[in-house]
């Protein structure tokens, strides 16, 4: 589909999952304003792409506030709240507060604060697109991983009350729930996976992949596909869209 005309957000854009999502956006014609904590990838990508590339920290109000009124002027109709961490992995009684509130900082106050900010000009002009970025750890239990599931839940949570909050005005709102992505951070937790389990990293990652039904892992380019795949969908909304190679345990 083209997205010619339109103007998208992508946050957590510098890199990984937003910067391919910040691809797919551009190659289907959106303008595309990237934005994260870090100025270089950011600019790295924008460059690449021919995109804008916006320094903000969505955990922060002001920062955001400030965003959202240096893009007055863009129209920004498709917002994908992608910005994430991680988090520690370890067990709950383990898990310092600290690290709880930086995984809650992220994912769900920032989805929270740039809605916020951002929804206001879309339901002015009765149209619009939110893809809010959730995982399937948010929808099935995932050991020692507790505040980044229970995040992700309140990110599902968050998308199907806005959807009925905003869809009287024309404007969508819909989560993408990707399963575990080929990448640098699944690499790290099969090497912490078979440091605990004493397996080598191969076996920890036969051992994971082996729970998906097309027995992998989905790859940035996928889920940046079923973004836009997802904006040619105009009756969707209040969805979460599974994309997880079959990821069911």
């Amino acid at each position: 589909m083209s997205l010619s005309g339109r103007t998208a957000l992508v946050t957590g854009g510098g890199s990984g999952l937003g910067a391919a999502i910040a691809a797919h956006l551009t190659a289907a014609g959106a303008r595309v304003v990237v934005t994260g904590r870090r100025a270089e990838p950011l600019r790295e990508v924008a460059g690449r792409l021919g995109a804008r590339a916006e320094v903000c920290d969505v955990a922060d109000p002001a920062a955001v506030d400030a965003l959202a009124a240096r893009l007055a002027d863009e129209e920004v109709s498709i917002l994908v709240n992608n910005a994430g961490v991680a988090g520690p992995v370890a067990p709950l009684t383990e898990i310092t507060p600290d690290e709880w509130d930086e995984v809650f900082a992220v994912n769900v106050r920032g989805t929270y604060l740039v809605c916020r900010a951002f929804l206001p000009p879309m339901v002015a002009r009765g149209d619009g697109d939110v893809i809010n970025l959730a995982s399937v750890s948010g929808k099935r239990p995932l050991a020692r991983r507790t505040p980044y599931c229970a995040s992700k839940m309140a990110v599902l949570g968050l998308t199907s009350t806005l959807a009925f909050e905003v869809g009287p005005a024309g404007v969508r709102v819909n989560a993408l729930s990707p399963g575990p992505v080929e990448g640098d951070r699944m690499d790290r937790n099969f090497r912490l996976e078979a440091e605990r389990t004493a397996t080598s990293v191969d076996e920890a990652r036969a051992a994971f992949v082996g729970r998906a039904a097309l027995g992998r892992m989905i790859t940035a380019d996928e889920v940046g596909a079923a973004i836009v795949a997802m904006l040619a969908m105009p009756g969707m909304s209040g969805a979460d869209v599974d994309l997880s190679a079959g990821m069911v345990a």
